[in-house]
């Protein structure tokens, strides 16, 4: 999710729009799919929906500004999101890493192999 919501800050435009709707809409359509696979009823998949979808747009806040924040703040938006994680430099340092390459490539570019269009 962390990943996903990278791509989506990094390339939000109306030009992209479409493609990254439908990015969504497929990330948590298989989401659900993999819930349904685990053998959780309809309630129980409303519920984990939601919360996953909630936590996937805190996520989404928690990284609006990555780009613009100094390293402190950005430890502490990883420790909102991964709790549990001991490595902070080394996953603030990664996610630095991925959001560059991603601001170098096109969205096409990560698609393409992908995609049937």
């Amino acid at each position: 999710m962390i990943h996903f919501a990278f791509i989506l800050k990094t390339y939000k435009n109306k030009d992209t729009g479409k493609i990254l709707q439908e990015l969504y809409d497929f990330n948590f359509r298989q989401l659900e799919l993999s819930i349904r696979e685990i053998g959780y009823g309809d309630q129980s998949i409303n519920k984990k929906m939601k919360d996953y979808i909630n936590l996937f747009h805190f996520i989404l806040s928690e990284i609006h500004f990555w780009d613009e924040i100094m390293i402190e703040d950005k430890k502490k938006k990883i420790k909102n999101i991964l709790t549990n994680f001991d490595k902070i430099n080394d996953i603030v340092q990664y996610f630095d890493d991925f959001s560059l390459n991603l601001s170098k490539k096109t969205l096409n570019s990560y698609l393409k192999s992908v995609s049937n269009s």
